[in-house]
């Protein structure tokens, strides 16, 4: 059983950075597949970026060249790094783990992104 713990978020302005981090109660080291997803109102959940097993990373195109998905297997926490940020960008975001391949997935509570002037 892993738990996630997301934190980080919070209401900004356009064009400013914000870190989320993603703490699991137990050991990440294994895990398969870690991702950040998030859910604006009235939209699907929809993956962000992720980062695999071997530190493979892929982004949705909205996020590529301003958000950076990374992993630190020691505190058992994975970050997400958003820059430049948009009012687009405001969403509820939820970090996911998959432990094993095809498994199903663990899901954090989510926290509140909102980017507005």
């Amino acid at each position: 059983q892993v738990q996630l713990v997301e934190s980080g978020g919070g209401l900004v302005q356009p064009g400013v950075s914000l870190r989320l981090s993603c703490a699991a109660s137990g050991s990440i080291f294994d895990a398969y597949f870690m991702g950040w997803y998030r859910q604006a109102l009235g939209k699907e959940r929809e993956l962000v970026a992720g980062i695999s097993r071997g530190g493979t990373t892929n982004y949705a195109d909205s996020a590529k060249g301003r958000f950076t998905v990374s992993r630190d297997n020691a505190k058992n926490t994975v970050y997400l790094q958003m820059n430049s940020l948009k009012p687009e960008d405001t969403a509820v975001y939820y970090c996911n783990a998959v432990m094993i391949a095809g498994s199903a997935p663990y899901w954090g509570q989510g926290t509140q992104v909102t980017v507005s002037s």
